[in-house]
């Protein structure tokens, strides 16, 4: 039987390689027993065992943990090398290590999965947020390098590297990062980012020739039109034209040269170039093919603007109109909207028109009381109080919005000096100085600000009220007493007065306050007070008082240079002889280089004894002394200080850091003679000596 079978098959298939068309007919009649979907689906949960989870475990103690600790990691350990393939295994075992504070652990196994595929970017973002999260920078910075040097191509690498270093501070460090990925010519957005970067610390020429490179790199008319934006931008209107005309001479005939012209013709129309603006449209007319309606559009949109045509101008406003309105409708609260608006109604001129857009604008009033939401809307009151002042010249009406916008600010939250400074302005243009002295005075009353004061102070002082100007820099105090600029500032008007007692009260009341924002400010104020008025024994007093609250360098050496500098007139001099006028020059230097002198012997002595950790302190100060002796010529002795010198020793010591030894540094240490005995000095020459012959016999 089988083998009947078997020939009938083979003579079946000898017949369909001789006739290829013959198919077998299938059996298509329905089967002797129906199975449902219900019933294949009822049939498998039935089949299903229930699912058995584990039971929940409470740890007490180390050795419990411990043991857990063990079983996950021979679990995932089990999991991996069942399937090494699986990323998500090995981010939740690095994930288990990282919860249980062991990094070391963890790194390992980040490592291990880089082994497996380190090609898969997303395993690189996942190792490096590990490292970050951890805030171990130093090995972030190891993995980011690693990554865009194996994936150069893969962008989102260079972004988040990017990103933490300019988080870290590191805007060099960003910089040069940037250059690298530069380096491999990446697309447009790259480009930008590295642009936008540089704009975000101000650093326009570097923007610029980013720019050019960016251009020269990917040459295309929507690399030329962003370059051109970023001169326009920046106010470079020369600049931006350049190279709109760089780019015309290069794509004048480019399937892309309808949106170069359409760009170029709208930035000299925002330069109020009109002619320019027609001669670029009819240019790109003729050069480029027909079928181009959008351009045709534009144009017949510029002629009908520019043009003679009164009606379709008008027409075109009805229908910015409309648009406006429907957008003020949709979102009341978008001031933007409103002052697009506005900027409309006040290119048609119509004054009724004008005031009505600005009363319904400023109606709609922020609906929170933050100084955030109110930022933006207090403009409308600046802009409408503005255009009634100047356009419309109706003093009442700009009087009435200042009035009624003051009204408006909740002063006992937030205040906006901007628009009470102005306010008072505009009354004093209007010789009002009485109503410009009750806003001033109501501000420092509701919510006085350092703005307002300096402000009204200055009105004050150039009408020359001197009574009103002191009332005003005692309330100044009485608000801010911490202000070390208010301070100085009043004492420096009572200077300018002749009014040296008062102004030395006052700057004895500000070195006298508990807190103060610059005090060292305040006490170079008052010295160079005293000294201006050549009262030297005071300002030594003052040098010894601070000396009492700080020992900082700078006061020692600035006291020493003092002292070095007071010299005394004396009238009686300029009677003598030119030889004995010489004579008692010599003595009165010889006197001010003893007392500066004993100022650096103070301070060298209390920098050996009080401080002896401050040795570069120590150092700079003999440094500075040196100096002055130099500078005396011969009265000075520079041996005196010389031997006091110390002697610099390049030394190593060890670096430890939080994520563990990070090996050693060299530093600079003094030895100062007298502070070591002679044996430990010479033990010190000599090994310096011998390490200077070790380091020439390596080199040779």
């Amino acid at each position: 039987m089988q083998e009947r079978c078997g020939n009938a098959q083979d003579k079946g298939h000898t017949i369909s390689e001789k006739h290829p068309l013959i198919q077998k007919v299938k059996n298509k009649t329905a089967a002797p027993i129906q199975v449902t979907a219900e019933q294949i689906l009822r049939e498998a949960r039935e089949c299903q065992e229930a699912e058995i989870r584990p039971p929940k475990q409470k740890i007490t103690n180390r050795t419990e943990l411990a043991d857990h600790r063990l079983r996950k990691r021979k679990a995932y350990e089990d999991s991996i090398h069942c399937a090494r393939w699986n990323k998500s295994v090995w981010v939740k075992y690095a994930k288990q290590e990282e919860s249980q504070k062991d990094f070391k652990r963890a790194r390992s196994v980040w490592e291990r999965a880089l082994d497996v595929d380190y090609r898969d970017h997303t395993m690189w973002l996942k190792y490096a947020s590990f490292e970050m999260k951890n805030k171990f920078i130093n090995h972030a910075r190891n993995v980011w390098e690693r990554a865009v040097t194996l994936l150069p191509r893969v962008d989102q690498l260079w972004y988040k590297y990017i990103h933490m270093e300019e988080m870290l501070g590191n805007v060099a460090g960003a910089r040069q990062i940037f250059e690298r990925w530069m380096s491999w010519e990446p697309d447009q957005q790259a480009w930008l980012s590295y642009v936008k970067f540089e704009l975000r610390f101000k650093e326009i020429e570097r923007a610029r020739a980013i720019f050019e490179r960016f251009v020269a790199c990917q040459p295309k008319v929507s690399a030329w039109i962003r370059f051109a934006k970023f001169e326009m931008k920046n106010g470079e209107l020369g600049r931006a034209r350049r190279c709109y005309e760089r780019a015309v001479d290069k794509w004048a005939d480019d399937e892309e040269a309808e949106m170069l012209f359409v760009a170029f013709a709208e930035f000299e129309e925002k330069c109020k170039e009109t002619e320019r603006t027609r001669c670029i449209y009819k240019f790109a007319l003729d050069h480029i093919p027909k079928g181009r309606p959008d351009l045709y559009r534009k144009f017949v949109g510029f002629e009908k603007q520019y043009g003679d045509r009164e009606g379709i101008e008008d027409a075109i406003v009805r229908k910015r109109r409309f648009q406006y309105e429907d957008e003020v409708k949709k979102n009341p609260l978008n001031y933007d909207s409103w002052f697009d608006y506005i900027h409309l109604e006040e290119s048609g001129g119509n004054k009724e028109r004008i005031r009505e857009v600005y009363e319904r604008a400023i109606a709609n009033v922020p609906p929170a009381e933050e100084k955030r939401y109110w930022q933006r809307y207090i403009y409308l009151w600046i802009n409408y109080a503005l255009y009634e002042e100047l356009d419309a010249q109706d003093m009442e009406r700009t009087r009435a919005v200042y009035r009624e916008c003051r009204k408006l600010i909740p002063h006992q939250k937030f205040s906006f000096a901007k628009i009470l400074l102005m306010a008072a302005q505009f009354e004093i243009r209007q010789f009002n100085l009485d109503g410009a002295r009750l806003i001033l005075g109501n501000a420092i009353g509701q919510a006085p600000k350092d703005k307002i004061f300096k402000k009204y102070i200055e009105i004050e002082l150039q009408l020359a009220n001197i009574d009103r100007c002191r009332k005003l820099y005692e309330k100044y105090l009485e608000w801010s007493p911490e202000n070390c600029y208010a301070w100085s500032k009043f004492a420096e008007f009572e200077r300018s007065l002749s009014e040296t007692e008062r102004a030395r009260a006052i700057f004895e009341l500000a070195i006298a306050q508990p807190a103060l924002d610059m005090p060292e400010l305040l006490w170079k104020a008052y010295i160079d007070f005293e000294i201006s008025e050549g009262e030297f024994e005071r300002t030594r007093q003052l040098y010894e008082r601070l000396l009492d609250r700080t020992k900082h360098l700078k006061v020692w050496i600035s006291y020493a240079k003092f002292e070095a500098s007071a010299l005394e007139e004396d009238e009686q001099a300029l009677e003598l002889p030119e030889d004995d006028a010489q004579e008692s020059l010599r003595e009165k230097q010889q006197q001010c280089l003893q007392r500066a002198r004993r100022v650096f012997e103070s301070s060298t002595n209390y920098y050996r004894t009080s401080a002896p950790e401050l040795k570069e302190e120590r150092a700079m100060l003999l440094e500075e002394w040196h100096n002055m002796e130099s500078s005396f010529g011969e009265l000075g002795d520079v041996d005196l200080v010389k031997a006091k010198l110390p002697k610099k020793l390049k030394k190593r010591r060890y670096i430890e850091t939080e994520d563990g030894p990070a090996g050693f540094e060299e530093y600079i240490d003094y030895i100062f003679p007298g502070d070591v005995d002679n044996a430990n000095l010479k033990i010190l020459e000599a090994a310096y000596k011998w390490k200077k012959q070790k380091l020439a016999s390596d080199e040779d």
